[in-house]
């Protein structure tokens, strides 16, 4: 992943408005912020994995984020 997607990502998270991040279940989270962040970027199959691999692996801090909002 680089830098710029990280950028993008995060963007979009902070963007996101608070009470969308909190009310969908992990699965769904991750697969909404996936859908909108593909329709910013092309990706392949691989760098789909990564993103939803690196979602899973910080939604709590995510949630966290959209709490202090």
């Amino acid at each position: 992943m680089t830098p710029t997607m990280l950028r993008q990502l995060w963007s979009l998270i902070e963007t996101t408005q608070s009470n969308l991040l909190l009310k969908l279940d992990d699965a769904s989270l991750v697969q909404w912020l996936l859908k909108q962040f593909k329709q910013e970027q092309a990706l392949n199959a691989e760098e789909m994995h990564i993103l939803s691999d690196y979602l899973s692996n910080r939604l709590s801090l995510i949630r966290d984020l959209a709490e202090q909002r």
